[in-house]
């Protein structure tokens, strides 16, 4: 019949949540939805278009590069025919050394991307005119007739519009025309062709040549090269915006390097590039394979925990390939700052928004509804009188407390059959509201107004004003010292403990609330139609007896039924008998001893039972200073000797109460015995057991 309501909905209880928080969730998942949808579309978006730029960028990019190789491929093959021309048409003479200086100097100054205009003799004789940087030329010959092992150099200064000879000299050189590739194939070729070149009379250089044979009538003069060093390459590279950290570089088609970006070289100054990124470039033209060779590819490459976009593009020359490398923090970088920006915005503003939203649930949502939730607790534990409404300005809140305390109101008019303080009881313990019960122990009392039947009888209906004053002082008794009010029967009232709350001391808790009930008569002031005051009988048991719904599932009683309960009604009845106001039974006595000031009456034997049944009269409570009084101690003596068949002994111990006591009715009852049975001595059957004849 008990069932923990809080252990059925544990599992339910675990996951419950306030409407604030669950509110504020709502309202902060709603934001982050958003803001991580907004986020995302806008990161895409910016994306696509950084890309889009990164792309158009490159674009530009490649073709520039591609504009200017083509441009410095055209120029050296302009060159080439231009002088080569002059040879066929026998303007110019290879051995005339003044114009022929004077042609390779033109072209050298006419086209800035040219580095050397060479001439090597089928003997093995060779002539160069060679750019040194931007404001300084040479012309050089090695002759095998003239100084061999050495070559002439005449150094020319540029100045504006003119050059001017700056000096002569002569060093050892065992550079030898003979040797170099682009003589070779050029003294048995037909047409010039694209060579690259290492060598060179100043040292190593790395270059590409453009170079062919001269014939004048039919017969092979020699071989004419246009070179063009790297370093023109890599001066222009320079000149290219790849963002702020990006670079590009000229590879050929096995990832060496032909030119990277440095503003500073030129045929004096080797380039000295960085070339950091450069294995991203090779890295990139491996992947990509043959299809890297032929048309435009691109991909996306880490390295050290960066990432960066790699574009492979051919250009004119063959073999070549324009590798642009731009980190994607240059073109992402701006997009993730803005973003991580709109994250921390979002993220201050949907907190914001989560307090917001807090402030406001608690207002409008939480705090009403908390109102109504201790409405709902004032129902639940019967306390009726302290619902209230609260106006809401949410219809559904607003309508909610109205009608909770409608609910209020209405079981008000109920309240005042039904022991309010059961029903709390009940409802904190669980107890379910259908037939069943246990078996506890439990102490019970019955209040009954001495000689009601004839008083009701004289006043009519002018009764239930003084019957309502008595019902409320015992009633609010009773409750004050913890019982539970069973029911009113007419003047009667049945009260018990124990139940349905457990209590250790159900039979003290019991017996202070009878002292207390006649007090409260003695001081009440209430008096019968004829004047006398009221007087109140009080019987009291304690005993095992079933506690619990008793009924029907159409009408239920809290209440407690058992022989225990009929002895405590016997003894209310039996106090008209001694002239006593409070009976307790034996168990009641047993189980308030030492706490309680008792005297044994005798033993009696109730309506309907045999066996006999020791009862005590009330006297008081020993902590409230009562003390033991001799006269109690002279009955109980007597009592004794009674039952021992002693009578005389009893006959005078019971005189000595009467002499402190003199209506003592049960001190007079057992003379009046003493004497009878002193006059006339009982059998032998006689047992010192009173028979109670009436309830």
């Amino acid at each position: 019949m008990n069932v923990d309501p809080g252990r059925r909905l544990q599992a339910v209880a675990t996951l419950t949540v306030s409407i604030r928080l669950a509110v504020s969730a709502l309202v902060l998942a709603a934001i982050l939805l958003t803001a991580a949808l907004s986020s995302l579309l806008w990161w895409r978006t910016a994306e696509a278009t950084s890309r889009q730029l990164a792309s158009t960028i490159n674009e530009q990019i490649v073709a520039a590069v591609r504009k200017e190789v083509s441009a410095i491929v055209d120029e050296a093959r302009a060159a080439h025919t231009a002088i080569r021309t002059l040879f066929l048409q026998n303007v110019l003479d290879t051995r005339e050394a003044d114009k022929r200086e004077f042609v390779f100097l033109s072209q050298l100054q006419s086209q800035a991307t040219i580095s050397w205009v060479a001439f090597g003799w089928p003997d093995g004789s060779f002539f160069a005119a060679h750019k040194l940087g931007d404001r300084q030329l040479e012309m050089m010959e090695i002759s095998l007739t003239d100084h061999p092992g050495q070559r002439r150099v005449d150094e020319y200064d540029v100045v504006p519009g003119d050059i001017e000879f700056a000096s002569r000299r002569f060093e050892p050189t065992d550079f030898r025309v003979a040797d170099q590739a682009w003589f070779k194939a050029g003294l048995t070729a037909d047409d010039p062709q694209w060579f690259r070149v290492m060598d060179h009379p100043t040292g190593a250089r790395p270059s590409i040549a453009f170079a062919g044979p001269i014939d004048v009538y039919q017969e092979r003069q020699g071989v004419l090269a246009v070179v063009i060093e790297y370093t023109r390459l890599a001066r222009f590279l320079s000149q290219l915006e790849v963002g702020r950290t990006g670079t590009a570089f000229i590879v050929d088609d096995s990832g060496v390097l032909v030119a990277a970006p440095d503003k500073e070289a030129d045929e004096l100054h080797p380039a000295r590039s960085d070339i950091t990124l450069l294995p991203l470039a090779r890295a990139a033209l491996e992947q990509a394979g043959e299809a890297g060779r032929k048309e435009a590819w691109r991909t996306r490459l880490t390295s050290r925990g960066a990432a960066y976009e790699v574009a492979l593009t051919p250009l004119p020359f063959p073999g070549w390939s324009l590798a642009t490398v731009i980190p994607e923090a240059e073109f992402l970088g701006p997009v993730e700052t803005t973003l991580h920006r709109l994250i921390l915005g979002l993220a201050v503003g949907a907190v914001l928004a989560a307090l917001a939203s807090a402030a406001l649930a608690r207002s409008v949502i939480a705090a009403p509804l908390s109102r109504v939730v201790g409405e709902l607790r004032h129902v639940e534990a019967f306390a009726l009188e302290q619902v209230r409404r609260h106006p809401s300005r949410l219809k559904e809140i607003a309508s909610l407390s109205g009608a909770i305390a409608e609910m209020a109101s209405g079981l008000s008019a109920f309240r005042k059959f039904i022991p309010a303080d059961l029903v709390r009881g009940l409802l904190r313990q669980g107890v379910e509201a259908r037939p069943g019960g246990s078996i506890q122990e439990l102490s019970v009392m019955f209040i009954d107004i001495a000689g009601f039947t004839g008083l009701s009888e004289r006043m009519g209906d002018r009764v239930v004003p003084l019957l309502s004053r008595y019902l409320d002082l015992t009633s609010e008794i009773i409750v004050a010292n913890g019982g539970t009010i069973d029911k009113f029967i007419g003047d009667a009232v049945m009260a018990f403990w124990g139940a349905p709350q457990p209590q250790g001391d159900h039979a003290l808790r019991c017996c202070r609330a009878a002292l207390a009930c006649r007090r409260a008569m003695d001081e009440s002031g209430l008096v019968d139609d004829l004047g006398q005051p009221l007087q109140i009988r009080i019987g009291i048991n304690s005993g095992r007896m079933l506690v619990g719904n008793i009924g029907s599932e159409l009408r239920l009683n809290y209440t407690v039924i058992g022989d225990a309960v009929n002895v405590a009604s016997r003894l209310e009845g039996a106090n008209k008998s001694y002239g006593t106001r409070i009976l307790i039974g034996e168990a009641t006595e047993r189980l308030a001893r030492g706490a309680v000031l008792t005297r044994e009456i005798e033993s009696i034997a109730v309506y309907g039972r045999e066996e006999g049944l020791s009862v005590h009269e009330l006297v008081g409570i020993l902590d409230d200073g009562v003390t033991e009084a001799g006269w109690i101690a002279d009955y109980e003596h007597g009592l004794a000797h009674y039952r021992a068949r002693r009578f005389a002994v009893a006959l005078a111990d019971f005189e000595a109460v009467l002499e402190q006591r003199a209506h003592d009715r049960p001190a007079a009852l057992m003379r009046d015995r003493c004497r009878q049975f002193i006059a006339a001595a009982p059998d032998d059957a006689w047992r010192p057991i009173a028979a109670l004849t009436s309830k």
